[in-house]
């Protein structure tokens, strides 16, 4: 197996955004974050995405947050850098910067707002990758949020970069992975996106997993995928039930989810990486039990898989 594609497979969390007390970023919180990630054995990081707040970040912001995943990450964890602003400019910024510093892949969702041709998008997504010429290009599909689909006929014309490496899938169709896998070729990464069914996404052929409840809970979809990839399918779909009940659960506050999983991550590990970013709402004091909830779930399903 070649190692630019076995980087790619496995077990990836959509990192964290890291704030101090007055909602700034931190670095040290960043390098703690790191640290955690890579003392729990995943695959490796997806910096700037929706998980880390990148929509209500600043260039600069988003530019010291990767430099201090890089000081702890590189050689340790596969680095993804998500780079897409709404204009080519700044993408193009994020994008030189994230070479830069020695990540493995940057990616981009499509710009969002107005709905432009898809010829429009390709140019896009090209001129991004054009700014980080020696990095791989992992295209982001997420149209439930960013308003346009990944069709096949703008695939195959992204298929024409030879930077393009991947596509990390949130659709939720999990036959849009087949189809992507299918027309990429076997040497093509998919990653499932929808933390929800990442079973079924590696039963249709993703190679591993992009996820935002990752961070909070990594032991248990390291076990889910070891389980997959071992043939224990009744295991795996049992450990997928339970972590779904657990992400049902984290949706029933009244804070953001991303709120709701930095606490739970400062509750089971001790690691404070502030609340969210408004607009965002941060927690009330009546989540505090649903929270609290959430941590013992993964905690019996942690003692009871792994």
């Amino acid at each position: 197996m070649e190692k630019s594609k076995e980087r790619y497979q496995g077990i990836i969390p959509a990192f964290y955004a890291c704030y101090d007390e007055d909602g700034e970023v931190s670095a040290k919180r960043v390098e703690a974050l790191v640290s955690y990630f890579v003392e729990k054995g995943v695959k490796g990081v997806y910096v700037g995405g929706s998980s880390g707040e990148c929509l209500y970040q600043s260039i600069e912001e988003r530019k010291l947050t990767l430099e201090h995943v890089m000081k702890v990450a590189a050689g340790k964890l596969t680095v993804i850098a998500h780079v897409a602003c709404n204009n080519t400019r700044d993408s193009q910024i994020l994008a030189a910067h994230a070479e830069s510093l020695g990540v493995d892949a940057v990616a981009a969702i499509p710009p969002i707002y107005f709905h432009l041709a898809e010829h429009a998008i390709a140019q896009y997504w090209n001129d991004i990758s054009a700014a980080a010429p020696n990095t791989d290009f992992v295209i982001y599909n997420i149209p439930q949020l960013a308003g346009v689909a990944l069709t096949m006929p703008l695939f195959r014309e992204m298929r024409k970069n030879p930077r393009v490496r991947a596509v990390k899938n949130s659709s939720v169709p999990v036959t849009d992975i087949q189809m992507f896998k299918m027309e990429g070729g076997e040497d093509f990464i998919v990653l499932n996106g929808p933390d929800e069914q990442l079973i079924s996404g590696l039963a249709m052929g993703a190679d591993g997993g992009i996820g935002g409840t990752y961070g909070v809970m990594p032991e248990l979809y390291i076990k889910m995928m070891e389980l997959f990839r071992a043939g224990k399918m009744k295991t795996a779909m049992s450990l997928q039930d339970d972590v779904d009940r657990i992400i049902y659960a984290m949706c029933g506050c009244h804070g953001n989810l991303y709120a709701v999983m930095k606490e739970i991550l400062r509750r089971r590990t001790g690691i404070d990486i502030g609340s969210v970013r408004k607009p965002m709402p941060g927690l009330i004091e009546e989540d505090m039990a649903q929270v609290e909830k959430c941590v013992g779930m993964i905690d019996d399903a942690v003692r009871t898989y792994c």
